[in-house]
């Protein structure tokens, strides 16, 4: 918890209180549902809820921004997202109805009022968003055709409305073919450790 708190010390007392709890609360039910691997388990904080929050270190989402969290899984980026702005609309996706059960566990236990599920595939989606957000999801072409009819065209955030991707490596290539304006975002210029060395947030433009 203290990697949350280095790098946002003006959380309020009930967001360090939501975000304390994520540990065992995904400790909990990783022994039932395997959501996030053995592994990455004892790193939660670093790999999973501050990997989540570097949307925030580009863009401060204004009230009633709505948000469509796609493939989910364990409920990341959506759930410490939600957290960090109490006052924006959350949809959680995932094709995989046991991922889902984690992710309503545990925004039910923090008693997060801003997350709603999808038990769906992302080419049967309804609803309108400002971004989609995901995380290792898929070709971004691929995204785009599933979810580009979803996004609302009219703007209110200092970014425009689009996709905000969480990805890795070398990009040049999968970026290349996408012809909206895209804009790539070190996570290392952000967080200093070495796991974030080849992360980056993607910004893609309707």
């Amino acid at each position: 918890m203290e990697i949350i708190t280095k790098y946002f010390p003006d959380l309020t007392d009930l967001q360090i209180q939501q975000f304390q709890k994520l540990q065992p609360i995904y400790s909990d039910w990783n022994n039932k549902i395997n959501v996030i691997s053995r592994a990455d388990i004892d790193n939660l904080y670093e790999r999973h809820v501050l990997h989540s929050l570097s949307y925030t270190k580009i863009i401060s989402f204004k009230d009633d921004t709505s948000l469509l969290d796609i493939g989910t899984g364990g409920g990341f980026p959506g759930i410490p997202l939600a957290i960090f702005f109490p006052n924006c609309k959350f949809t959680l996706v995932d094709s995989t109805g046991k991922k889902l059960k984690v992710v309503e566990a545990v925004a039910s236990e923090l008693e997060l009022q801003n997350v709603t599920t999808q038990h769906i595939r992302a080419e049967e989606l309804y609803g309108k968003f400002d971004f989609v957000l995901a995380r290792a999801v898929k070709n971004v072409d691929i995204l785009r055709s599933w979810t580009e009819h979803r996004i609302n065209k009219r703007s209110k955030n200092d970014l425009n409305n689009g996709w905000l991707l969480l990805k890795g490596g070398d990009l040049v290539e999968e970026l290349s073919s996408v012809k909206n304006k895209s804009t790539t975002f070190d996570i290392s210029t952000f967080f200093e450790e070495e796991f974030f060395l080849t992360k980056k947030v993607v910004h893609i433009t309707k």
